[in-house]
């Protein structure tokens, strides 16, 4: 099926403690309703689990996964995690921006209880957790699917583990900005044109 006839679907994950009312979700769905209206954008506030996000994000693709329609993955931080995971599950094409790469092994700083900054939710962080998101690592990947973006004075994440695991992808590797993607909106072109759009 050609691609004019495709319906293209882009589903972009937060990270950890966000939500889609966070900067870089708000500057993506801007700049592809003003860009590429005939893009689907999706972005749903996750579940605190990572199993219960597996469930939630299998379950929006797979009920509304048609012959012609194609998800492509966006993911930032935690939400890079679980677009690798989904990019391999389906084929899709997947943008990471300064991805975890192994959660699992922070994990354990954030055992207890969490609030929520955007949303105010208050949960528990509970250690099954950590073997929840090791179940969904993905060792061998598509190389030909990822653009990984990282800035290297990401202070949460080294962005070294992220370059070395996606060596072979296409990668943008920024000196200094943070964990947030500093300049992230003039990102979004170079987005647009790995994704075909």
């Amino acid at each position: 099926m050609s691609k004019q006839t495709k319906r293209i679907n882009i589903l972009y994950l937060h990270g950890f403690n966000s939500s889609p009312q966070s900067i870089k979700t708000q500057q993506t769905k801007a700049y592809l309703s003003k860009n590429f209206p005939n893009v689907n954008f999706y972005s749903p506030q996750l579940a605190s689990s990572p199993d219960a996000v597996i469930n939630q994000l299998e379950s929006l693709i797979e009920n509304s996964n048609h012959e012609n329609e194609q998800w492509l993955f966006m993911g930032s931080s935690l939400g890079g995690y679980f677009s690798t995971y989904l990019s391999e599950k389906y084929q899709g094409k997947a943008v990471l921006i300064n991805p975890a790469v192994k959660p699992y092994n922070l994990m354990s700083n954030y055992l207890g209880e969490q609030t929520n900054p955007y949303t105010g939710e208050v949960y528990q962080v509970e250690r099954h957790f950590i073997s929840s998101l090791k179940s969904i690592e993905q060792v061998i990947i598509s190389k030909n699917n990822y653009l990984v973006m990282v800035q290297t004075g990401d202070e949460v994440l080294d962005y070294r583990q992220a370059t070395e695991k996606y060596n072979n992808c296409q990668l943008i590797v920024q000196c200094g900005g943070d964990h947030s993607f500093i300049d992230y909106s003039k990102m979004l072109p170079k987005i647009a044109m790995f994704f075909n759009l």
